[in-house]
């Protein structure tokens, strides 16, 4: 029974892909910070050698865009440096590698989609240290995959998604972006591509998104629309809510679609099946 292993298991991304996984032909490992701190490289290659996975799927990561700003080191040791380690497993024990990174590997400046073959420029701390874990796993193994997205949401997670939902329960006018652009992706839909790719020997860099994009301030008005709230949006710009994200993030699931493995629903639908079950 192949072991799969997954970091950073409380993440959303984390839950969504044990959701998906079949507990029946798969052995699941599943750690967190509270029971393995990746950064501590004896720690990580002790627990490989204890439990020799097949397939890891790193989750783990410094998302907080001012955190990471604020304390680079921490964002460099997960999202760098955790990402060797666990390269350095997957190597040793011949395992695929699944490494989860972001958007911000980007500058946002440009005005077309970002294939996976565009140069990376990234403005920030958080978006710096991802692009270095990416480099940690290409330099490390071979068996990988790199899988790119953004603006995602999940159950439990701290997400636009879910921020906005709680916010609308006691706010009557919410004041959002309508400069920033992505392509909304669920957990969920995220979890599924990963499943399908790990079953591959399609190795490399993706992009994987819902398909479509939109504005954030668009993206409100279809979340509040679905689930029925009557807030009123008001649109600004980035500069007024300080933000330090790209400010173009579209994503084209360009090998994904040359190579005709697997298509993403598009972001309206599964807007839709996740607020099913708010």
């Amino acid at each position: 029974m192949l072991k799969v292993w997954i970091v950073g298991s409380e993440s959303q991304v984390g839950k969504a892909i044990a959701t998906v996984l079949d507990t029946t032909e798969l052995k699941i490992l599943c750690t967190d910070q509270e029971e393995l701190d990746i950064t501590n490289t004896e720690d990580v290659l002790s627990y490989g050698e204890i439990q020799r996975p097949d397939i890891i799927i790193n989750c783990a990561a410094v998302t907080d865009t001012a955190l990471c700003e604020a304390n680079p080191e921490l964002a460099y040791r997960v999202n760098a440096l955790g990402a060797r380690n666990l390269s350095l497993v997957a190597r040793k024990h011949n395992a695929k590698i699944v490494q989860l990174s972001t958007d911000d590997v980007f500058d946002g400046k440009k005005d077309a989609p970002y294939t996976e073959f565009d140069d990376t420029h990234p403005l920030t701390v958080y978006g710096r240290s991802k692009r270095a874990g990416e480099n940690y796993v290409k330099e490390f193994t071979h068996k990988h995959f790199i899988i790119r997205s953004n603006w995602v949401y999940g159950k439990g997670g701290k997400n636009f998604v879910n921020a906005l939902l709680e916010r609308a329960e006691t706010e009557t006018e919410i004041t959002i972006p309508a400069d920033q652009y992505g392509s909304p992706t669920s957990a969920m839909d995220l979890a599924r591509v990963i499943l399908h790719l790990i079953d591959t020997n399609e190795y490399g860099t993706y992009h994987a998104t819902c398909r479509g994009n939109c504005s954030r301030f668009e993206f409100a008005q279809e979340i509040l629309k679905l689930a029925g709230k009557t807030v009123v949006l008001k649109p600004t710009s980035s500069a007024e809510v300080s933000s330090v994200r790209p400010a173009y993030a579209v994503l084209d699931n360009f090998i994904l679609r040359i190579i005709d493995v697997y298509e993403m629903p598009t972001w309206q639908k599964s807007l839709r099946e996740y607020l099913k079950g708010w």
